[in-house]
């Protein structure tokens, strides 16, 4: 067994064994490869122990990645996205993890109508309120969803967090469970053309307590890989 698949198979049975911890887990739970800094046979080596979708932080990556990598994985833009980004991987990615604001959130929509496509999004919230993160403010997300919802292109789909970088997971817990119950609030409100059907959060560091949180998109890195260089 490869070193990849033998890590691959270790989240996966942690993941199991937090959703069997966590009264409020998800049944099902995306792993997601982030294939930053990844070269492309290491990413076939992941591929080839189960993995189905990759995120990207960086929209280069993406292009550089795409045309080498089999057609039925699914590709996930999981870092910040600039404008002027949007119109090179509109047709690419399945899903968009980080609108967080409206300038973003009409060019999508303006570059998804071209495409013939409508884009679900989650929003980014910075649940932390840590200055060096992206995302919104959390008492600020639902009267964002509520003026972005109507573009026709854009599909809200649910919530991505990046929690604290803490030595002790459990530190993290309160931001994702902050996240799992604005989700459910925004649910209750049966916004029309709204789903909270994903919460994305947890990374290589704190993906076990996400999960028992009700996290069902994990984003892991190193723990597949290795640690990055840079």
């Amino acid at each position: 067994m490869s070193q990849i698949m033998a890590q691959i198979e270790h989240i996966r049975n942690e993941i199991r064994a937090a959703q069997n911890r966590g009264p409020n887990a998800s049944k099902d739970v995306l792993l997601l490869a982030v294939t930053k800094n990844v070269d492309v046979d290491r990413i076939k080596a992941a591929i080839g122990s189960g993995i189905t979708a990759l995120g990207e932080n960086r929209v280069q990556e993406i292009m550089q990645k795409y045309d080498k990598i089999p057609d039925h994985i699914s590709w996930h833009l999981i870092g910040h996205l600039q404008t002027n980004k949007v119109k090179y991987i509109i047709d690419k990615v399945s899903l968009i993890h980080s609108l967080d604001s409206v300038n973003l959130a009409k060019e999508i929509n303006k570059r998804a109508q071209k495409a013939g496509r409508v884009m679900p999004v989650l929003v980014q919230v910075n649940v932390a309120d840590e200055e060096t993160k992206f995302g919104l403010p959390t008492e600020d997300t639902v009267d964002f969803i509520k003026e972005v919802k109507d573009m026709p292109y854009i599909k809200i789909s649910g919530l991505m967090t990046i929690g604290p970088l803490v030595a002790d997971e459990e530190e993290v817990r309160p931001i994702f469970k902050e996240l799992r119950l604005l989700r459910d609030k925004i649910k209750q409100m049966e916004l029309p053309g709204v789903a909270m059907d994903y919460l994305s959060m947890g990374m290589t560091n704190d993906y076990r307590v996400a999960v028992e949180e009700g996290s069902n998109i994990v984003r892991i890195g190193s723990a597949i890989f290795g640690a990055r260089t840079n």
